[in-house]
């Protein structure tokens, strides 16, 4: 069970006040997740936040604009990743080793549970875990299994080829097939060990500023009905005010968008390109497993313009993992991904493998894509964005969760040293020694030295290396000239060339009106192999509160995402502006039946509906809606996909 290990060291007679303050402010996002989370000591202080609805009465507004809880840490670290967790790691590490111990550090976790919003392919190069827990394989995670077996294939639509394997993919005998759900919670388990606090079920919604520069976060209110109105049961979010803030939400984070858009964090970098990883895990006969086996794909179903392709694994006792990812880059509006990756499991490579198999789990998210000329300025005024926040995956590996961990990592290396440097000037270094608790004695740390460790770290000689390959597909030879480049480079050049190659736009600008391209007509599911949507997504066991308000939000900027509430308005502009030209995008780009357009009763033109119980966190939509005016926030703590194998 994830505990807190170590609470607010404040006197007695204040830990006391806190903990009722805590048993008043937060039983509402305990029982919805159904848990027995230990909660933090607080105290209070005024709040930041400004409702800015009008809709409201007085009194409403004073129930929304209350005080909120206060709590004060050294390091609060959002998003209970493996980027987050190993952060965590890290700096207990340090301070256990060569401090004393005490620096506080929380990570704030959205989901139920640690890993329940964790999903990924998943082949896992042990690198970064070698080097944060070198005893790791004396009790490692469960199930993890060396690859024995792998190959790589060109598909048409009958056939599988036997292509050359970039060296990058390399996995045999050195790599891990896992659940990365499952190494996650195993992290966590290993973070409180060194006496990290771990939150599951707090979502943080906001970023709390002082004088230009972050200097904690706040979670999400509970209790609030579908127009924003606080119910019965309405509790306030809390702050948590933090010498330094790490953003470990992975791809496409809500709070990282903000930071990156406050701080102009991309000015010099390319815009970041994602794809969308759709998956299953089957449990399959022994007759057709085959334990350590790893398979990739490309071509077939994807069209010649269509970034992308598949995978399959088999791992633990008797799974295979199956996959495909998707660019978003994609032209063509009538495309789904979804669709693409049900049509890719008749694949007489993939059927002989399923048909005797059972489907037991489903789920899908984004990924960067972009490599190292897509990473923005990762520091920031009072804090930083370490893992997929930031954006490592290694596009040809296939492969970003060794390269999140060793940025969480420095990210770490670095808050150790500023912490000390403060120390050694006589700083307060840690909560404990603060007679007061007032937010101005909070003096956040400059981690602008994380950036020059990335540099100087195998992150950036590993991704410097293959920072041509995904642009190399911009091309007018289309795939055949990207898979051409990007043979001779990972083969032969190792990216030792002069040039750096850029992305041709976002993935939202390359999206074209659906009078340029022919509607796809896809096979119906078969039910055995194949299915529809909705099944699909019940086997996420996604779940959000009906009568919370919507957290895709109908707008263009970021900043208003939390406050924001749709309103019938929004819903009318947003169909006149995309139904014409694009036909209906949403609900093709969106892997669980968020989005959909619904034909008036009259018969007259359709209208736009947000299905957002629905959602599993992919965070597609905020990615790839043409008119960048759907926003994905958090909704309440604990809801969304409760992941269990993935």
């Amino acid at each position: 069970m994830i505990r807190t290990s170590r609470l607010l060291r404040v006197k007695p007679q204040r830990a006391v006040r806190g903990a009722q303050r805590v048993s008043r402010g937060l039983p509402t996002a305990v029982n919805h997740i159904q848990r027995a989370t230990v909660t933090p000591s607080v105290s209070h202080f005024s709040t930041f936040r400004v409702v800015r609805q009008q809709q409201f009465s007085e009194e409403e507004l004073e129930v929304l604009n209350s005080e909120r809880e206060k709590d004060f840490v050294d390091v609060a670290i959002v998003g209970g990743g493996p980027a987050g967790l190993s952060a965590a790691i890290k700096i207990k590490q340090l301070d256990n080793e060569h401090g004393n111990g005490d620096l506080r550090v929380i990570v704030l976790e959205k989901a139920p549970d640690m890993g329940s919003h964790i999903l990924s392919g998943a082949v896992l190069e042990p690198r970064a875990l070698d080097e944060l827990i070198p005893q790791w394989r004396d009790d490692p995670p469960e199930p993890m299994t060396m690859v024995t077996e792998e190959t790589m294939r060109f598909f048409t639509k009958k056939w599988a080829i036997p292509i050359p394997e970039p060296p990058q993919m390399h996995n045999k005998g050195k790599n891990y097939i896992v659940s990365l759900n499952q190494v996650t919670k195993w992290l966590a388990e290993k973070a409180e060990e060194v006496g990290v606090e771990v939150y599951p079920g707090f979502s943080v919604s906001e970023l709390v500023y002082r004088d230009g520069k972050v200097v904690g976060v706040a979670t999400n209110d509970m209790g609030r009905a579908k127009d924003g109105k606080p119910m019965d049961s309405f509790e306030r979010g809390m702050e948590f005010y933090a010498r330094t803030t790490l953003l470990a939400e992975g791809c496409h984070g809500s709070l990282s968008k903000q930071a990156i858009a406050k701080y102009d964090l991309r000015k010099d970098s390319e815009p970041q390109t994602y794809g969308i990883g759709i998956k299953e895990v089957w449990e399959v006969p022994d007759n057709v497993f085959k334990s350590g086996y790893v398979a990739h794909g490309l071509g077939w179903p994807l069209d010649t313009e269509t970034y992308g392709g598949g995978f399959m694994y088999h791992f633990g006792d008797n799974l295979v993992a199956v996959g495909l990812v998707t660019g978003l880059d994609y032209k063509n509006p009538y495309i789904s991904p979804f669709k693409e990756f049900q049509r890719m499991k008749h694949h007489p490579f993939f059927a002989k493998v399923l048909s005797e198999g059972t489907c037991i789990q489903y789920g899908a998210r984004a990924l960067n894509e972009g490599g190292l000329q897509s990473i923005p300025k990762l520091s920031f005024p009072g804090g930083a964005l370490i893992g997929c926040s930031a954006g490592f995956l290694n596009v040809p590996k296939i492969k970003g969760t060794h390269t999140a961990m060793k940025s969480g990592m420095l990210a770490a290396e670095t808050i150790w040293e500023q912490f000390q440097a403060q120390n050694e000037a006589g700083t307060p270094l840690v909560v404990s020694e603060a007679e007061d608790l007032e937010p101005e004695l909070f003096k956040t740390i400059d981690l602008a030295n994380y950036e020059q460790k990335f540099k100087d770290s195998w992150i950036y000689e590993e991704l410097h290396e293959v920072r041509n390959v995904r642009p190399s597909f911009h091309n007018p030879l289309k795939n055949w000239g990207g898979l051409l480049y990007s043979g001779i480079d990972t083969f032969l050049l190792r990216g030792r060339v002069p040039w750096t190659l850029k992305h041709a736009t976002t993935d939202s600008a390359a999206t074209e009106p659906a009078s340029k391209h022919k509607e796809i007509d896809y096979p119906k599911p078969d039910g055995k192999l194949s299915f529809d949507l909705l099944t699909s997504v019940s086997r996420t066991g996604t779940n959000h509160d009906e009568d919370e308000p919507v957290h895709l939000k109908l707008t263009s900027n970021p900043a208003d995402a939390p406050f924001k509430i749709n309103t019938e308005a929004d819903l009318a502009k947003h169909t006149a502006e995309n139904w014409e030209k694009y036909k209906g995008v949403e609900a093709r780009f969106c892997p669980a039946g968020v989005y959909e357009y619904i034909e008036n009763e009259d018969g007259n033109g359709v209208r736009f509906q947000i299905n957002s119980q629905n959602c599993i966190h992919c965070k597609t939509c905020d990615i790839k809606v043409p008119g960048q005016n759907i926003n994905w926030s958090v909704p309440q703590g604990g809801d969304g996909p409760k992941y269990s194998m993935t």
